[in-house]
Protein backbone atom coordinates (compact mmCIF):
# COMPACT_ATOMS: atom_id res chain seq x y z
CA UNK A 1 0.00 0.00 0.00
CA UNK A 2 1.67 3.50 -0.85
CA UNK A 3 2.77 5.57 1.55
CA UNK A 4 2.47 2.80 4.06
CA UNK A 5 5.14 0.41 6.12
CA UNK A 6 3.41 -3.25 6.10
CA UNK A 7 3.96 -5.34 9.31
CA UNK A 8 2.66 -8.99 9.19
CA UNK A 9 2.61 -12.30 10.78
CA UNK A 10 1.13 -15.07 8.53
CA UNK A 11 -1.05 -17.81 9.97
CA UNK A 12 1.94 -21.19 9.56
CA UNK A 13 0.86 -24.51 8.18
CA UNK A 14 -2.00 -23.38 6.82
CA UNK A 15 -3.21 -20.64 3.77
CA UNK A 16 -4.83 -17.63 4.63
CA UNK A 17 -5.11 -16.35 7.78
CA UNK A 18 -2.17 -14.22 10.22
CA UNK A 19 -3.03 -10.52 10.55
CA UNK A 20 -1.19 -7.47 9.25
CA UNK A 21 -0.72 -3.78 10.73
CA UNK A 22 -0.28 -0.81 8.20
CA UNK A 23 1.75 2.23 9.86
CA UNK A 24 2.11 5.54 7.44
CA UNK A 25 5.92 6.07 6.28
CA UNK A 26 5.49 9.50 7.85
CA UNK A 27 5.30 7.97 11.45
CA UNK A 28 8.50 6.83 13.05
CA UNK A 29 7.51 2.82 13.94
CA UNK A 30 9.37 -0.26 14.16
CA UNK A 31 8.27 -3.81 14.81
CA UNK A 32 9.27 -5.47 18.19
CA UNK A 33 10.14 -8.80 19.73
CA UNK A 34 8.37 -9.96 23.12
CA UNK A 35 9.05 -12.55 25.41
CA UNK A 36 9.26 -16.19 24.01
CA UNK A 37 6.06 -16.91 26.86
CA UNK A 38 4.53 -14.24 25.03
CA UNK A 39 5.42 -14.86 21.47
CA UNK A 40 1.54 -15.38 19.45
CA UNK A 41 0.99 -17.06 16.31
CA UNK A 42 -0.81 -14.38 14.93
CA UNK A 43 -0.23 -11.69 16.62
CA UNK A 44 2.74 -8.37 15.83
CA UNK A 45 3.80 -5.63 17.88
CA UNK A 46 4.81 -2.16 16.64
CA UNK A 47 6.39 0.62 18.47
CA UNK A 48 5.28 4.08 17.60
CA UNK A 49 7.87 7.01 18.47
CA UNK A 50 6.02 9.86 20.23
CA UNK A 51 8.51 12.46 21.30
CA UNK A 52 10.63 11.07 23.72
CA UNK A 53 8.43 8.11 24.68
CA UNK A 54 7.38 5.47 22.82
CA UNK A 55 3.80 3.99 22.15
CA UNK A 56 3.12 0.55 21.48
CA UNK A 57 0.80 -1.26 19.00
CA UNK A 58 -0.12 -4.51 18.70
CA UNK A 59 -2.42 -5.99 16.97
CA UNK A 60 -3.87 -9.78 17.46
CA UNK A 61 -5.99 -12.22 16.48
CA UNK A 62 -7.19 -15.34 18.61
CA UNK A 63 -9.34 -18.41 17.05
CA UNK A 64 -12.44 -19.67 18.74
CA UNK A 65 -10.67 -22.98 18.49
CA UNK A 66 -7.68 -21.45 20.27
CA UNK A 67 -5.30 -24.13 22.35
CA UNK A 68 -4.68 -23.58 25.91
CA UNK A 69 -0.75 -22.99 25.47
CA UNK A 70 -1.42 -20.23 22.98
CA UNK A 71 -4.38 -18.71 25.01
CA UNK A 72 -1.65 -18.46 27.88
CA UNK A 73 0.79 -16.76 25.28
CA UNK A 74 -2.07 -14.15 24.29
CA UNK A 75 -2.69 -12.90 28.15
CA UNK A 76 1.31 -12.94 29.12
CA UNK A 77 1.82 -10.62 25.65
CA UNK A 78 -1.01 -8.42 27.14
CA UNK A 79 0.43 -8.31 31.01
CA UNK A 80 3.61 -7.67 28.91
CA UNK A 81 2.53 -5.05 26.99
CA UNK A 82 0.00 -3.12 29.29
CA UNK A 83 3.07 -2.37 31.65
CA UNK A 84 3.78 0.67 28.95
CA UNK A 85 1.74 2.98 26.64
CA UNK A 86 -0.13 0.38 24.17
CA UNK A 87 -3.03 0.29 22.36
CA UNK A 88 -4.10 -3.32 21.54
CA UNK A 89 -6.42 -4.34 19.17
CA UNK A 90 -7.86 -6.91 17.06
CA UNK A 91 -10.48 -10.16 17.05
CA UNK A 92 -10.29 -11.62 20.47
CA UNK A 93 -13.46 -14.16 19.93
CA UNK A 94 -14.58 -12.97 23.32
CA UNK A 95 -18.22 -13.34 22.68
CA UNK A 96 -19.99 -13.51 25.98
CA UNK A 97 -18.42 -10.49 27.54
CA UNK A 98 -20.54 -7.51 28.67
CA UNK A 99 -18.21 -4.49 28.34
CA UNK A 100 -20.80 -2.25 29.21
CA UNK A 101 -21.83 -3.41 32.68
CA UNK A 102 -18.50 -5.49 33.05
CA UNK A 103 -19.96 -9.15 33.44
CA UNK A 104 -19.38 -12.20 31.41
CA UNK A 105 -20.44 -15.41 31.50
CA UNK A 106 -17.76 -18.41 30.41
CA UNK A 107 -14.69 -19.57 32.24
CA UNK A 108 -12.81 -17.94 29.35
CA UNK A 109 -14.43 -14.88 28.89
CA UNK A 110 -14.82 -14.41 32.67
CA UNK A 111 -11.01 -14.68 32.25
CA UNK A 112 -9.89 -12.58 30.06
CA UNK A 113 -12.23 -9.71 31.56
CA UNK A 114 -10.24 -9.94 34.76
CA UNK A 115 -7.05 -9.87 32.80
CA UNK A 116 -8.10 -6.54 31.26
CA UNK A 117 -8.84 -5.19 34.72
CA UNK A 118 -5.92 -6.37 36.55
CA UNK A 119 -4.01 -5.21 33.91
CA UNK A 120 -5.59 -1.37 34.18
CA UNK A 121 -6.62 -1.47 30.39
CA UNK A 122 -10.04 0.72 28.79
CA UNK A 123 -11.85 -1.55 26.45
CA UNK A 124 -13.30 1.17 23.53
CA UNK A 125 -15.43 -0.77 21.25
CA UNK A 126 -18.93 -0.89 23.12
CA UNK A 127 -21.25 -1.67 20.39
CA UNK A 128 -21.57 -5.32 18.60
CA UNK A 129 -19.09 -5.78 15.82
CA UNK A 130 -20.67 -9.18 14.40
CA UNK A 131 -24.16 -10.42 14.97
CA UNK A 132 -25.29 -9.47 18.41
CA UNK A 133 -21.59 -10.07 19.63
CA UNK A 134 -18.67 -7.50 20.95
CA UNK A 135 -15.73 -10.01 18.93
CA UNK A 136 -13.36 -7.04 17.94
CA UNK A 137 -11.84 -4.42 20.48
CA UNK A 138 -9.61 -1.63 20.82
CA UNK A 139 -7.69 -1.95 24.77
CA UNK A 140 -5.39 1.18 26.07
CA UNK A 141 -3.39 1.74 28.96
CA UNK A 142 -4.63 4.92 29.13
CA UNK A 143 -8.64 5.76 27.98
CA UNK A 144 -7.75 9.33 26.75
CA UNK A 145 -5.37 7.57 23.61
CA UNK A 146 -8.40 6.45 21.92
CA UNK A 147 -11.58 8.81 20.97
CA UNK A 148 -14.04 9.10 18.49
CA UNK A 149 -14.99 5.07 18.29
CA UNK A 150 -16.81 4.20 15.09
CA UNK A 151 -18.90 0.65 14.17
CA UNK A 152 -18.74 1.04 10.20
CA UNK A 153 -20.24 -1.26 7.93
CA UNK A 154 -17.89 -4.90 6.66
CA UNK A 155 -14.71 -4.07 4.41
CA UNK A 156 -15.32 -6.20 1.26
CA UNK A 157 -16.66 -9.52 1.90
CA UNK A 158 -16.24 -10.32 5.84
CA UNK A 159 -18.95 -10.41 8.51
CA UNK A 160 -17.26 -8.51 10.82
CA UNK A 161 -17.69 -4.53 11.03
CA UNK A 162 -15.03 -2.24 10.56
CA UNK A 163 -14.10 -0.32 13.96
CA UNK A 164 -12.38 3.51 13.22
CA UNK A 165 -10.93 5.20 15.52
CA UNK A 166 -8.62 7.95 16.68
CA UNK A 167 -5.17 7.51 17.90
CA UNK A 168 -4.77 10.63 20.41
CA UNK A 169 -0.57 11.00 20.55
CA UNK A 170 1.64 13.04 19.22
CA UNK A 171 3.90 10.92 16.63
CA UNK A 172 7.13 11.88 15.68
CA UNK A 173 7.34 12.24 12.22
CA UNK A 174 9.80 11.22 9.63
CA UNK A 175 11.95 14.28 8.03
CA UNK A 176 13.00 12.70 4.94
CA UNK A 177 11.29 14.29 1.66
CA UNK A 178 9.57 11.77 -0.19
CA UNK A 179 8.63 12.20 -4.04
CA UNK A 180 6.03 9.99 -6.21
CA UNK A 181 5.88 9.38 -9.92
CA UNK A 182 3.41 11.87 -11.81
CA UNK A 183 2.40 8.86 -14.36
CA UNK A 184 -0.30 10.69 -16.08
CA UNK A 185 2.53 13.24 -17.19
CA UNK A 186 5.12 10.78 -18.58
CA UNK A 187 6.31 10.68 -21.99
CA UNK A 188 5.10 7.37 -23.15
CA UNK A 189 5.99 8.07 -27.02
CA UNK A 190 9.63 7.99 -25.87
CA UNK A 191 9.13 4.92 -23.38
CA UNK A 192 7.81 3.28 -26.12
CA UNK A 193 10.37 3.89 -28.60
CA UNK A 194 13.52 2.93 -26.33
CA UNK A 195 11.69 -0.36 -25.26
CA UNK A 196 11.39 -0.86 -29.08
CA UNK A 197 15.13 -0.70 -29.90
CA UNK A 198 15.57 -3.18 -26.95
CA UNK A 199 16.28 -6.82 -28.86
CA UNK A 200 14.37 -9.00 -26.64
CA UNK A 201 14.67 -12.60 -28.36
CA UNK A 202 18.40 -12.11 -27.68
CA UNK A 203 18.19 -10.45 -24.20
CA UNK A 204 15.71 -12.97 -22.87
CA UNK A 205 17.23 -15.98 -24.72
CA UNK A 206 17.95 -19.37 -22.53
CA UNK A 207 16.82 -17.87 -19.50
CA UNK A 208 14.72 -19.32 -16.76
CA UNK A 209 10.99 -17.75 -15.79
CA UNK A 210 12.56 -16.27 -12.58
CA UNK A 211 15.58 -14.43 -14.70
CA UNK A 212 13.11 -12.96 -17.45
CA UNK A 213 10.86 -11.32 -15.26
CA UNK A 214 13.54 -9.77 -13.19
CA UNK A 215 15.05 -8.48 -16.89
CA UNK A 216 11.79 -7.06 -17.77
CA UNK A 217 11.27 -5.59 -14.30
CA UNK A 218 14.69 -3.69 -14.42
CA UNK A 219 13.92 -2.70 -18.18
CA UNK A 220 10.64 -1.31 -16.71
CA UNK A 221 11.98 0.55 -13.71
CA UNK A 222 14.57 1.97 -15.80
CA UNK A 223 12.02 3.83 -18.51
CA UNK A 224 9.64 4.68 -15.37
CA UNK A 225 12.97 6.83 -13.71
CA UNK A 226 13.69 8.22 -17.79
CA UNK A 227 10.22 9.07 -18.78
CA UNK A 228 8.25 9.66 -15.61
CA UNK A 229 8.92 13.04 -13.84
CA UNK A 230 9.24 13.06 -10.02
CA UNK A 231 6.92 15.26 -7.29
CA UNK A 232 7.46 16.10 -3.76
CA UNK A 233 4.89 13.58 -1.79
CA UNK A 234 2.73 15.92 -0.15
CA UNK A 235 -1.10 15.02 1.39
CA UNK A 236 -2.71 11.90 -0.32
CA UNK A 237 -4.53 13.51 -3.14
CA UNK A 238 -7.82 12.67 -4.27
CA UNK A 239 -8.51 9.17 -5.63
CA UNK A 240 -8.58 10.11 -9.21
CA UNK A 241 -9.52 6.30 -10.20
CA UNK A 242 -13.38 6.64 -8.41
CA UNK A 243 -15.62 8.09 -10.94
CA UNK A 244 -18.70 9.84 -10.12
CA UNK A 245 -21.15 7.24 -10.36
CA UNK A 246 -18.45 4.90 -8.37
CA UNK A 247 -18.43 7.80 -5.24
CA UNK A 248 -22.04 7.93 -5.29
CA UNK A 249 -22.84 4.16 -5.05
CA UNK A 250 -19.85 4.06 -2.23
CA UNK A 251 -21.96 6.56 -0.75
CA UNK A 252 -25.52 5.00 -1.18
CA UNK A 253 -23.65 2.08 0.17
CA UNK A 254 -22.95 3.73 3.50
CA UNK A 255 -26.24 5.48 3.89
CA UNK A 256 -28.02 1.77 3.48
CA UNK A 257 -25.66 -0.06 6.14
CA UNK A 258 -26.26 3.21 9.00
CA UNK A 259 -30.40 2.63 7.89
CA UNK A 260 -29.90 -0.90 8.31
CA UNK A 261 -27.89 -0.73 11.63
CA UNK A 262 -30.76 1.76 12.90
CA UNK A 263 -33.52 -0.47 12.05
CA UNK A 264 -31.91 -4.27 12.42
CA UNK A 265 -34.67 -5.39 9.47
CA UNK A 266 -34.12 -8.14 7.04
CA UNK A 267 -35.33 -6.19 4.51
CA UNK A 268 -32.67 -3.52 4.92
CA UNK A 269 -30.51 -5.20 5.17
CA UNK A 270 -30.83 -6.97 1.70
CA UNK A 271 -31.24 -3.25 0.40
CA UNK A 272 -27.83 -2.90 2.07
CA UNK A 273 -26.33 -5.94 0.45
CA UNK A 274 -27.34 -5.16 -2.81
CA UNK A 275 -26.00 -1.87 -2.57
CA UNK A 276 -22.64 -3.26 -1.72
CA UNK A 277 -22.55 -5.30 -4.52
CA UNK A 278 -23.25 -2.87 -7.21
CA UNK A 279 -20.88 -0.74 -5.29
CA UNK A 280 -18.40 -3.11 -5.68
CA UNK A 281 -18.83 -3.91 -9.22
CA UNK A 282 -18.60 0.04 -10.11
CA UNK A 283 -15.45 0.22 -8.20
CA UNK A 284 -13.74 -2.55 -10.42
CA UNK A 285 -15.44 -0.73 -13.36
CA UNK A 286 -14.30 2.21 -12.77
CA UNK A 287 -10.60 1.30 -12.02
CA UNK A 288 -10.50 -0.53 -14.52
CA UNK A 289 -10.98 2.77 -16.79
CA UNK A 290 -8.65 4.72 -15.32
CA UNK A 291 -6.06 1.81 -16.29
CA UNK A 292 -7.06 2.12 -19.76
CA UNK A 293 -6.41 5.80 -19.96
CA UNK A 294 -3.50 5.29 -18.84
CA UNK A 295 -1.95 2.61 -21.27
CA UNK A 296 -3.46 5.19 -23.96
CA UNK A 297 -1.79 8.18 -22.94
Amino acid sequence: MTGYVMFRKDRLGRRGGGVILYIKESIQAYEIKLEKEAECEEAVWCNIVTGKSTLTVGLVYRSPNISMEENEKIHNAIKEVSKRDCIIMGDFNHGHIQWTSLQSTGREDQEFLNLVQDSFLSQHVLKVTKGENVLDIVLSSQKEFVDNVKICEPLGCSDHNQIHFIIKVKGERNRKIRYRNIFHKGRYKDMREYLAKIDWNNTLKNKTATECWNILKSEIDCVVDKFVPLKKQGKRSKKKHLSKEAIRKIKYKQMMWKTYRHTGSEEDYSIYKEALNQATAEIRNSKRSYEKKLLLI
